[in-house]
């Protein structure tokens, strides 16, 4: 009688291993086939971002028209001070890891569970670059996943300095104002290349919240984010960051 209870159980059990089974391959496929291929990023420069298209419809939905401020410009015309400042701010070890800072995603877990909602993201500058170019504005664990995969291609294809030329480019930096060329001139009246250390710290300090602070209106938190950041440009510089 056992035997026979064992029989009957077993294909019941594997019915629902089917049914889990089934559904989780089907999503990884439609990932793997809906994945955007990054490899024309190596020396294509994208003309529009999922960022750039999502603010027009938040804009249009509110009613209001925003102008689009946006000037692409090679890495090499980035002033170093603000390519130095922008990996102190958002993302220290940029050019050691592979695209995910570990210890960065621990913290950002372990305060999420503590709060119990998706809210911080520990976020490297390759993920930071794949959200802006690809995908929405949502806090959901799907939309991570669809993350890790566009940051693990960017990592794969394009090198580290193009990684951060594009960052540098998409970045937002203000209502309808994208890329370090735009940032300077808006900001400060002066083209990307020509930043001066003090100002670049500014501009890497706003980059969390860009439609909030403004450089030019020093708020005591935005104060004290700029001094963050050239502290870590300081230490930064002890180990000559490959950006010159």
């Amino acid at each position: 009688m056992r035997k026979s209870t064992k029989r009957r159980g077993r294909p019941l059990w594997l019915i629902l291993c089917a049914l889990v089974a089934i559904p989780c391959a089907a999503l990884a496929l439609l990932w793997l086939v809906t994945l955007p291929d990054v490899s024309s990023l190596r020396s294509v420069n994208p003309t529009t971002t999922a960022l750039i298209e999502a603010r027009q419809i938040e804009a249009e939905a509110k009613g209001l028209r925003i102008g689009r401020r946006w000037m692409w410009v090679p890495l090499s015309r980035i002033s170093p001070y603000l390519r130095r400042a922008v990996v102190a701010a958002e993302d220290a070890s940029f050019f050691t890891h592979e695209g995910f800072d570990w210890e960065g995603m621990k913290d950002a877990a372990i305060y999420d569970l503590e709060k119990g909602e998706l809210k911080r993201g520990g976020s490297t500058i390759t993920q930071q670059l794949a959200k802006n170019l690809y995908l929405s504005s949502e806090r959901s664990l799907l939309r991570k996943a669809q993350e890790a995969l566009i940051t693990r291609s960017l990592e794969h294809e394009l090198s580290k300095e193009r990684i951060l030329e594009l960052y540098l480019n998409v970045a937002e930096w203000g209502t309808g104002v994208y890329g370090a060329e735009a940032a300077s001139r808006h900001h400060f009246n002066k083209p990307a290349r020509d930043l001066t250390e003090d100002e670049a710290a500014w501009l890497a300090a706003i980059l969390p919240s860009p439609r909030r602070y403004d450089p030019l209106r020093k708020t005591h938190a935005l104060a004290k984010r700029y001094e963050r950041v050239l502290h870590r440009m300081a230490q930064n510089s002890r180990h000559q960051i490959r950006m010159d």
